[in-house]
């Protein structure tokens, strides 16, 4: 008689019975911390996990888990393990230059920097170089550095639409018809990038923001949508979420603080059309040198957020970093925290994400899924900031970050 894995990992838990030897894998064990297998599920008090092949083969109480000789095992005691995190506002921008020749050692260290020393096991670039990336992302598929999964977006700016902020000598995708913006979004999408990010609005300074006609955002979302790829829009005001959402984008990727709050008919469509939200507060504190300022812009930020959240938005967690230089994902937490519970924050990083991309096997602590964990030195129920607090970064069984060592 064949036993299916799952029937034999759950003898294993039940019965303490080590697993055979014969495995390749020796496995790794995180034994004696708190496990959240979702922001909504109860915690297991003094767990075990046991990873192999890149999957959780078995979670539970540690006293279940008889722990195989061969396998590495990290004593998690005191600690708090969930999901790999998602962060799905990045930017492989400043510091990233001539990444296929770059030494390892030097995008190993600005990695653990930026990215896998806050937890995140997948993100999304909203718009860099995208050769650059590519090869950021197959030197990470071969193993030459430690890092997350990168999905990445395409940029597609309005006509005359080149914000002040980036330099006026880099030359950006415009669209000035939409068969501009359906050749630009197939262009991205034969390249073998993962979806389409519009400005939907340009910052222009001193001038009028550049918004994006919704002829021309339907068309790019079309593209999009017939290959299954999802599109998030970059607005400035509220003409540029009205555009966003009557074009049928799928996330906006920031609030608009400086509009200071969403309309009633915009929260509707929202909810209507099911639009997810990456808020994107710390970066208000980025944008401005007057502290006041950037104070009422996050608190614009933090409204728009909870009036969002408590239609039932989908929120997902992101830190336009890569652009901004605040890695720290503290403030994030912190501001977030002002609109929303805890576990809603964790949902944002962990299960909303994996749902809204359609990826099912990630978001969760249970066995068959993909071991992308988190394990934090201390408890988010009892302070939302905690969730900067990471220990371990693990990807696909891999310790990507450790704490204790900077080393891959």
């Amino acid at each position: 008689m064949k036993l299916g894995i799952g029937i034999l990992f759950a003898l294993v838990l039940r019965l303490g019975v080590p697993l055979a030897t014969a495995a390749e894998d020796p496995g790794l064990v995180l034994q004696g911390g708190k496990v959240y297998a979702s922001p909504t599920a109860a915690p297991v008090e003094d767990a075990a996990l046991l990873i192999r092949d890149g999957r959780i083969v078995a979670v539970g109480k540690r006293t279940a888990l008889k722990v195989p000789k061969s396998a590495r095992v990290i004593d998690c005691t005191g600690k708090v393990i969930v999901a790999g995190f998602w962060n799905s506002h990045v930017h492989f921008q400043n510091g990233w230059a001539d990444a296929a020749q770059a030494p390892a050692e030097k995008l190993d260290a600005h990695m653990r920097e930026m990215l896998t020393r806050w937890g995140f096991t997948t993100v999304w670039d909203l718009g860099s170089e995208p050769n650059n990336t590519l090869a950021i992302r197959r030197r990470i598929g071969s193993g030459e550095i430690s890092g997350p999964q990168i999905l990445m977006a395409g940029d597609i700016f309005p006509h005359n639409g080149h914000p002040v902020y980036l330099p006026p000598e880099l030359k950006l995708p415009e669209a000035a018809t939409p068969q501009e913006a359906e050749q630009i979004a197939q262009q991205y999408l034969k390249m073998g990038l993962d979806g389409i990010k519009l400005f939907t609005g340009s910052y222009m300074g001193n001038k009028p923001v550049i918004n994006m006609d919704t002829t021309i955002v339907k068309a790019a979302v079309d593209v999009a949508h017939a290959q299954g790829k999802p599109v998030f829009a970059h607005p400035q005001n509220w003409a540029g979420v009205d555009n966003a959402l009557a074009g049928g984008v799928d996330v906006l990727a920031h609030t608009i603080p400086m509009a200071g709050h969403y309309t009633p008919d915009e929260l509707s469509r929202m909810k209507q059309q099911r639009t997810a939200l990456t808020p994107t507060l710390t970066l208000w504190t980025t944008v401005v040198s007057d502290p006041a300022v950037a104070d009422q812009l996050v608190q614009s930020g933090v409204d728009e957020l909870k009036a969002f959240f408590l239609q039932g938005g989908t929120v997902l967690f992101g830190t336009d970093v890569g652009f901004q230089s605040k890695y720290d994902t503290t403030q994030e937490c912190e501001f977030m925290g002002r609109a929303m519970p805890w576990r809603d924050i964790l949902a944002s990083l962990t299960t909303n994400p994996a749902e809204f991309f359609k990826d099912a096997a990630k978001g969760r602590v249970e066995e068959g899924m993909t071991a992308d964990l988190v394990v934090l030195d201390a408890d988010p129920e009892s302070d939302v900031r905690n969730l900067a607090k990471v220990a371990y970064t693990i990807r696909e069984g891999k310790i990507i970050y450790s704490a204790n060592s900077k080393q891959k």
